[in-house]
């Protein structure tokens, strides 16, 4: 049992190990939106920006409070390692089998895919703690179905890195919403996991979970206060979108630019059957271009289509509803391909916050995780049957084949994507900026007006830029999107005027900014009239700093009636995780030592 218990956990830092093995070296990963400093200051834009879409809240704020005890370097190397690691471990413990084989074939089918490829090498680090969240989401929901104590500050512990982004909050309320019953219900009694000694028989079907006991607790009351908790995670991220003066409408172009698009000759579709797709074609493995693609991904769906049943038998009304918060999830991420985007270019324009279905292959998350468990489970009715026609050893080659088979069909991303994950160390300019605007506090302008660009000290890799992370100060940096030779416009009204200001050759003075960042040697270098009027205060090998003198020394002020609210929304995620870990903390305790009785001292 000690073995059995011990295999899912060496699997899965196995796969952390593999994936991750350049961070063995100094440095920081730094690609797209991965963007990781020594020491990430915190400030009141990343709790309430004042013109822009909260995208990074309370992510932004959380990384600068954990920068206060963890340098850079090491936490970035905990967020990567943990998301890897818990995706892993999640599908092992979550698939409904006590064959350490299966659970690893569920192992590397959730935590080796192209979903998770594709958004590591995008940077989307924090994105993907709502895929290493979605198994543990699931397991605290099924024990909640079944009522099991601690089941509920389990859940809510499991949506918490989840809600770091609006994205992956949405994707955590959802699930809560679908996966738990709104109506009252007798408690489930979830069946005891089939071994390989008892398979399944044609004629003696498995019975699904059902009532245990003839108490009936208010399953409505305990789902509601499941959703208010998950809610309130998103409280940080919502409210600091109603306070902004950003709006809530995006660019409807994004709809077309961001949609999923196809990796090989099989097209948008098949690509997100295999959980790929993603909008940037400059973070798709080689791998999965290969015209063999298709082919394993066919080989995938056939493999989870008997596993999806063997899924049903076992869960019966929490499969249903798994299967439906991924099709749901599989739906809008296929939309934006289709005849439907219309739809959703309206819904972006008129719809507050609706922007973030742009980027719908996002949503795949649950869609994976079905996916991983559903092969898993066809792979061991498949090794069963291979075990009784032939000998136990044909079940378990099939086995050990399926597990192999993500690593066979994308072998590039062991070892950071083949070296693309590799670390590198910042430049002393950095320093030397950071030191000089904390010790005269002003506005920044970050120049040239891209916020992706790629770096030469970057081994040319796009980054977006570091600034507004580095520089204890505001930074204002274009939130346009260029993809390809059409630009998405970003939401900033601050931005656009800068852009249009810098467009016009106009001096960067009339911005009143205090400070103007320029990145040497990137394309787009700003003309002199831009400059016109600024003092250079320093010039390095990669960047130059020049300071305004008409500036203003006081900051722009920030509103009290944003700050206030925002403040309140962050501290009241922060009493829910406090409270919930506080939950399950007692409730483990009271079962580690058990009921006493009070008179003789002795367990009852």
């Amino acid at each position: 049992m000690r073995r059995t218990l011990s295999a899912p956990h060496l699997v899965a830092a196995g796969i952390t190990a593999v994936v991750l093995a350049p961070l063995a070296l100094p440095g920081y990963v730094l690609r797209y939106d991965m963007v990781f400093v020594p020491r990430q200051p915190l400030s009141w834009e990343m709790i309430a920006p004042a013109d822009a879409l909260p995208r990074a809240v309370p992510l932004d704020a959380l990384v600068s409070l954990a920068n206060l005890a963890v340098p850079g370097w090491l936490l970035q190397r905990i967020c990567l390692v943990a998301l890897v690691y818990l995706a892993a471990l999640g599908a092992a413990r979550l698939v409904p089998s006590e064959r350490a084989l299966t659970r690893a074939v569920a192992s590397f089918g959730y935590a080796w895919t192209p979903f998770l490829a594709e958004r590591l090498l995008l940077g989307q680090w924090a994105l993907l703690f709502a895929y290493a969240a979605m198994p543990w989401l699931v397991l605290a929901a099924r024990d909640l179905r079944a009522g099991r104590p601690g089941a509920l500050p389990r859940l809510v512990l499991a949506a918490a890195p989840a809600a770091v982004t609006p994205t992956g909050g949405l994707i955590a309320l959802a699930a809560v919403a679908v996966l738990l019953p709104l109506r009252s219900r007798a408690p489930e009694t979830p069946l005891r996991p089939r071994t390989p000694e008892t398979p399944l028989r044609s004629g003696a079907p498995e019975t699904p979970l059902r009532p245990r006991t003839p108490e009936t607790p208010l399953w409505s009351r305990t789902t509601a206060v499941a959703l208010a908790a998950v809610a309130a995670l998103n409280a940080p991220w919502i409210v600091a979108a109603l306070t902004s003066a950003a709006g809530g409408s995006s660019d409807p172009e994004g709809v077309a630019q961001f949609a999923a698009r196809a990796e090989n000759w099989a097209g948008a579709g098949m690509a997100l059957a295999g959980t790929g797709g993603v909008w940037n074609a400059q973070t798709v493995p080689g791998s999965r271009t290969s015209v063999l693609a298709p082919l394993v991904t066919v080989l995938l769906l056939a493999g989870a289509a008997i596993g999806v049943r063997e899924l049903w038998r076992r869960w019966h009304g929490l499969a249903v509803r798994l299967f439906v918060l991924a099709g749901g999830g599989f739906l809008l991420a296929v939309a934006g391909a289709t005849p439907a985007a219309g739809v959703l270019r309206w819904l972006v324009v008129h719809v507050p916050g609706a922007g973030l279905l742009r980027d719908g292959q996002k949503f795949l998350i649950p869609y994976a995780l079905v996916l991983a468990l559903g092969f898993a489970l066809g792979a061991e009715w498949l090794a069963a049957r291979l075990s009784r026609r032939f000998e136990p050893g044909a079940g378990r080659v099939l086995l050990v084949s399926a597990v192999l088979l993500p690593v066979v069909a994308m072998p590039d991303l062991a070892f950071g994507g083949l070296g693309a994950l590799r670390p590198v160390p910042y430049p002393v300019d950095f320093d030397a900026v950071a030191a000089r605007v904390q010790a005269a506090p002003g506005e920044v302008l970050s120049l040239p007006f891209e916020g992706y660009q790629r770096a030469a000290w970057n081994r040319d890799v796009v980054i977006r830029d570091p600034a507004p992370r580095y520089l204890d100060a505001p930074v204002l940096m274009n939130d346009a999107l260029r993809v390809g030779a059409v630009t998405v416009d970003g939401e900033s009204p601050r931005a656009a005027l800068a852009q249009r200001l810098l467009a016009a050759g106009r001096p960067a003075t009339e911005l009143g900014v205090r400070w103007v960042l320029v990145r040497s040697g990137t394309s787009g270098n700003p003309p002199a009239g831009v400059l016109a009027g600024l003092r250079l205060v320093y010039s390095g090998q990669y960047l130059r700093l020049w300071e305004n003198p008409a500036a203003p020394t006081a900051p722009r002020a920030s509103s009290s009636a944003r700050r206030a609210p925002a403040l309140a929304a962050h501290l009241l995620a922060i009493a829910v995780v406090i409270f919930a870990a506080f939950a399950l903390l007692r409730m483990r305790s009271r079962s580690w030592y058990g009921p006493r009785n009070h008179e003789s001292g002795e367990e009852e």
